[in-house]
């Protein structure tokens, strides 16, 4: 499926910060960025890549942080304060 394709379903570009602890140091934490179009508020894509990392990762999960914005908007209206003419 294309982006626009995707867009035009509700699936917005999603970032998720996603800390874990260190598999070797369990007291330090490192941190992930994950990006996706994803669908809010479910995030199945998110949830999924989440399932697998639990499942496949050794370093366990200590907190996601999302960001999610919706890339189709209704078009803005300004208006004009002044007009000009040039020759």
């Amino acid at each position: 499926m294309g982006v626009l394709e995707l867009q035009l379903r509700d699936y917005r570009l999603t970032t998720a910060e996603i800390l874990y602890h260190f598999p070797d140091h369990p007291r330090l934490l490192q941190s992930f960025i994950w990006q996706e179009y994803d669908l809010a508020p479910g995030y199945p894509v998110l949830r999924k890549f989440l399932d697998f990392w639990e499942s496949n990762i050794e370093g366990r999960l200590h907190s996601v942080m999302v960001a999610t914005v919706p890339l189709l908007k209704p078009a803005g209206i300004r208006l004009v304060d002044a007009c000009f003419e040039l020759h």
